[in-house]
């Protein structure tokens, strides 16, 4: 079975390729705003004009054709309503086009399984970081009709402000970063030393907003942006650790995985493997490739969710901008 996904629930636009389970292409074109976030109808704009061209190069990469597809799967939410409409139409396109069928995917639900399948661990405990959301999710079997087996994905706990990546993108603005700002933060950060800021941690929920503040504050009175940067990821990474933690003795799970745009930090992985080896947990994250933004995760959930579900009727074909995972089973329509 080959699969094509197309994700564009934000500032990338991304189509790849799965042919059961093996990654065959991993195309994405991205809008780049300067100096400012992301206008919905300029990110829009960008996918439908690169649409055509990403779609070509990564049925190159695949050495396929379009007729050799035979799902094509699409990231039907959570994100920005504009360019999530762009990946809905173009997957109707073809559909209508080339006579395929078609599945709409949860853009977390992503993350997780193809972090699953790459990583190797099954049913981990997830923490799910990235610009619009920070979650802390577990997956709990049960059976549907046919003995055939169900979803169920609970968020543990989350940010109950701000995702972690609007946190580094909105500060990486505040001081005139123009574009990348959790990469460059990042860098910036490693020739910081540690100032105290506010650290809020509820249970297994978080609040980032006043970390912000006060960041944004420090840097108006004149503290070095490098000081602060190193300080905001110190803290906040902290943050992400302890409630995590909590989450693995609370559901005596043995295995963790990070997935999501900010999964890339080195530094959060470091703590993150760092904590897993002193509480015995397995860690594991896959590549930088998969954790941003990309098509080859969309396909990938897509075939998972196909081989158990089959598709659904087109009139569910329509983006969902706050498409939150225990969302899916209705959204799927599964009994």
């Amino acid at each position: 079975m080959i699969t094509l996904g197309i994700e564009s629930t934000a500032h990338t636009l991304g189509i790849g390729v799965v042919e059961n389970g093996k990654v065959l292409s991993n195309a994405m074109d991205t809008y780049k705003p300067i100096g400012e976030g992301i206008y919905p109808r300029k990110a829009a704009d960008h996918h439908s004009e690169v649409f055509v061209n990403v779609l070509e190069e990564s049925l190159s990469k695949a050495r396929v054709g379009i007729d050799d597809i035979d799902l094509i799967s699409f990231a039907q939410g959570p994100g920005i309503g504009a360019p999530l409409r762009v990946g809905i139409i173009g997957a109707k396109y073809l559909a209508a086009k080339y006579g395929k069928k078609v599945i709409g995917v949860n853009h977390a639900y992503a993350h997780v399984k193809i972090s699953e399948h790459l990583t190797g661990l099954k049913n981990p405990l997830v923490l799910y970081v990235s610009g619009g959301n920070t979650q802390i999710l577990i997956e709990e079997p049960h059976e549907k009709r046919e003995n055939k087996p169900g979803i169920r994905l609970h968020v543990l706990g989350e940010t109950l402000d701000i995702g972690i990546g609007n946190l580094f993108d909105t500060f990486g603005r505040t001081i005139g970063l123009e574009y990348a700002h959790g990469a460059v933060l990042a860098k910036l950060a490693e020739g910081g030393t540690y100032v105290e800021l506010p650290y809020t941690v509820k249970g297994m929920n978080l609040v980032f907003s006043g970390l912000l503040t006060q960041a944004e504050k420090l840097v108006r009175e004149g503290a070095k942006k490098e000081d602060i940067a190193h300080s905001l990821f110190e803290t906040s990474f902290a943050m992400l650790c302890e409630a995590t933690e909590r989450a693995l003795f609370l559901t005596k799970k043995k295995k963790l995985i990070v997935c999501g745009g900010v999964a890339q930090n080195r530094k959060l992985q470091e703590m993150l493997r760092l904590m897993c080896k002193e509480d015995g947990v397995k860690f594991g994250v896959a590549p930088d490739e998969f954790n941003r933004d990309n098509g080859a995760m969309i396909a990938y959930a897509g075939e998972v969710l196909f081989k158990k579900y089959g598709t659904h009727p087109i009139q569910y074909w329509k983006p969902i901008q706050n498409y939150r995972v225990e969302m899916i089973k209705e959204i799927m329509r599964i009994d």
